[in-house]
């Protein structure tokens, strides 16, 4: 054989022999397989699989069931002006203005400033309070000894539901009970969310339980006493009590309540104190007084979480509190004076509405500048108004709490 062809010919039969082996190897790679991978890949000169980043775990451990905090920084993070939800966003743009002595619900167009409905409702309505969906308003007829419904899209009434001593109503942020704040009774009432079926009934010593907001996580919340002066730490999901203490001023009268933006303290309005108590939700240390003005009542945040609002009922005026200089900056006074009580801001943040409760009014008030834009006339004796509808993404109550 020419040498050439016989170099050729063992030339060949390596190769025939590196192919089988190969071939033999990428057999063992499993049936199915493209062999032109495996082949780089027994060179050795396959590209690395990077692995997909593992899930990031959520910042905050939460209330099982609630949804996650959008920012550990910021408790309203959602409540971003008209960041409305998909639920409520084609719900018309309306203040629900319950009349304690009147037994109504004004409901108000705040772009013309007039009443265009008057809802009856059960007796001594004290508040209007959007449900944990956002789906329903609930009037909280305290001595009616029931809940009526309002659907905010039709602006329609429905039949009353049965709940006894309904002074306040707040839901957990999980969204699974309904949490009535029964005053007279003296006991916090944990039902079904949607039925308002009772399902606990926990107990409190205090005389006048009201008003509450919830820690960062969800984990417990803090409940004020209106005619005892005290203050409760409830565990949520336990749905008990864990710790209660005395404020530190003679007839104290604790109103509303709300946390800070970044979740440390809470704040608490005193209506004989004439100031709003800081107290460390945590530790439930002994709070201090930060002093405002006569008659504290309302607590509102605004929408880019920098200033609360504090309604001074006793003398008519509206002191602001800047978060982030940790200090009172500002009080607007009402012209000719009023009695401001509880409300809420507008979905874009430019209006303060106050309900006047011993004026049978209703106060617009600029953001901005304090100026009073309107007082609309309303039914007698106004208290716990809603704003509706609102940012955020699920509500925790009240005249509405929104996260």
């Amino acid at each position: 054989m020419h040498p050439t062809a016989a170099g050729r010919a063992r030339t060949t039969g390596v190769a025939v022999t590196a192919l089988a082996a190969l071939a033999a190897l990428t057999g063992l790679t499993g049936c199915g397989s493209d062999s032109t991978d495996h082949a780089t890949e027994a060179l050795g000169s396959k590209p690395a699989v990077q692995s997909p980043p593992p899930p990031k775990k959520p910042q905050v451990r939460v209330l099982p069931g609630m949804p996650p905090v959008l920012n550990p920084k910021d408790v309203y993070a959602a409540d971003r002006p008209n960041k409305l939800s998909p639920v409520v966003k084609d719900f018309p743009s309306r203040v629900y203005v319950p009349n304690t002595n009147s037994n109504t619900v004004s409901v108000i167009d705040p772009k013309t400033y007039r009443v265009v409905k008057t809802i009856p409702v059960g007796t001594q309505p004290q508040h209007v309070v959007p449900s944990w969906d956002m789906k329903t308003l609930w009037v909280n007829n305290d001595k009616g000894n029931s809940l009526t419904p309002i659907d905010p899209k039709t602006g329609k009434a429905g039949k009353a539901v049965p709940v006894h001593d309904p002074y306040n109503l707040y839901f957990t942020p999980n969204g699974k009970y309904a949490i009535v704040m029964a005053s007279l009774d003296r006991e916090l009432v944990f039902r079904d969310a949607h039925t308002m079926k009772r399902v606990k009934t926990e107990p409190v010593s205090c005389y006048g339980v009201n008003h509450a907001d919830f820690s960062l996580d969800g984990r417990y919340f803090i409940a004020s006493c209106e005619f005892s002066g005290e203050v409760l730490k409830v565990d949520t999901q336990k749905m008990k009590v864990v710790a209660q203490e005395k404020i530190p001023f003679a007839g104290s009268m604790p109103q509303d309540v709300k946390i800070s933006p970044d979740g440390k303290r809470f704040y608490i309005a005193d209506m004989m104190a004439g100031g709003v108590w800081v107290l460390d939700g945590d530790k439930f240390s002994k709070p201090t007084l930060l002093r405002t003005g006569k008659g504290t009542h309302g607590l509102y945040v605004s929408r880019d979480s920098r200033r609360m609002y504090i309604s001074n009922r006793g003398e008519g005026t509206i002191s602001i509190f800047d978060f982030t200089k940790n200090r009172l900056t500002e009080k607007w006074p009402l012209p000719g004076g009023g009695s401001p009580d509880m409300g809420g801001v507008s979905a874009d943040g430019k209006v303060l509405w106050l309900s006047g409760r011993y004026d049978s009014e209703v106060y617009a008030i600029d953001t901005r500048t304090g100026t009073q834009l309107a007082r609309i006339p309303v039914g007698s004796g106004p208290h716990g108004l809603a704003v509706y509808p609102q940012p955020g993404r699920y509500s925790l109550g009240h005249t509405g709490i929104f996260r």
